[in-house]
């Protein structure tokens, strides 16, 4: 297995990207990773190490201004972080594939599984958060929070996740816009899975509910964790999350 500090690199579109990728065995497993988070965090990597002991391909990689990729984090975009999902997935992976979206992950995994359907296997969504630059960042700005992000193109939040504050820009707001997919149904003739806590303080549980009930597809199953975070990182998540990729794979 490719050690996480020596990552390889793929010309992208919005630079290098950076990536680990795991041969093996189909369908293979793709990771899409969250807002601001990187290829590196607990669930990749115990999911590299669960592909790995069953000879199965993995694909993992850093969106453009995260982790050990190419450009700055407030440069990009919901749509340039598809752009570069959409370019590791078309040169990095052989046949069909699992889909596995965490958080803005889950939105990157949503617009790949629309695009590219005939090539997905199966989906594992994660606290997804599709939209969540409309539907849970705008309706919590103060007016004035808004007024200032239209007026200085950005805006500074503490992040709970990092000492440096996350920085919310004008370009992320407005595209955000141009990629929305919980207005109409979402076809996934596909098995989805859809893991989410219920003390999740980013995405509500309801709003990953109303995602499930968008999603146009005959096996799909929601599991609530009471007491589950954002994360979803405990032994016990990362025990279901193995249980359910064992499901998917069969």
């Amino acid at each position: 297995m490719t050690n996480a500090a020596s990552p390889k690199f793929l010309k992208g579109p919005n630079g290098r990207i950076a990536y680990l990728c795991e041969h093996g065995a189909g369908p293979g497993l793709v990771w899409l990773g969250g807002f601001k988070s990187d290829m590196t965090g607990t669930k990749a990597a115990f999911l590299a190490e669960w592909a790995k002991k069953r000879g199965r391909a993995f694909l993992r990689f850093d969106y453009s201004g995260h982790g050990a990729s190419d450009g700055a984090f407030e440069d990009g975009c919901i749509s340039d972080w598809f752009a570069d999902a959409l370019a590791a997935f078309d040169a990095l992976t052989e046949g069909p594939q699992i889909l596995i979206g965490s958080s803005m992950g889950g939105w990157i995994a949503t617009l790949l599984a629309l695009k590219l359907t005939p090539r997905i296997a199966g989906a594992l969504f994660i606290a997804p958060a599709p939209d969540f630059t409309e539907e849970l960042m705008w309706p919590d700005m103060s007016e004035a929070q808004r007024e200032a992000l239209m007026r200085d193109g950005r805006i500074e939040e503490p992040s709970e996740y990092s000492p440096e504050p996350t920085v919310i820009t004008k370009k992320l707001i407005e595209d955000g816009r141009q990629n929305l997919v919980l207005s109409g149904p979402l076809p996934m003739p596909f098995p989805v899975r859809i893991h989410q806590g219920m003390a999740d303080p980013d995405v509500p549980w309801r709003h990953a509910l109303r995602f499930a009930e968008a999603i146009d597809g005959s096996d799909v199953e929601m599991t609530l964790v009471k007491t589950g975070d954002h994360r979803l990182s405990t032994p016990a998540d990362l025990s279901r999350l193995a249980t359910t990729l064992d499901t998917l794979s069969a």
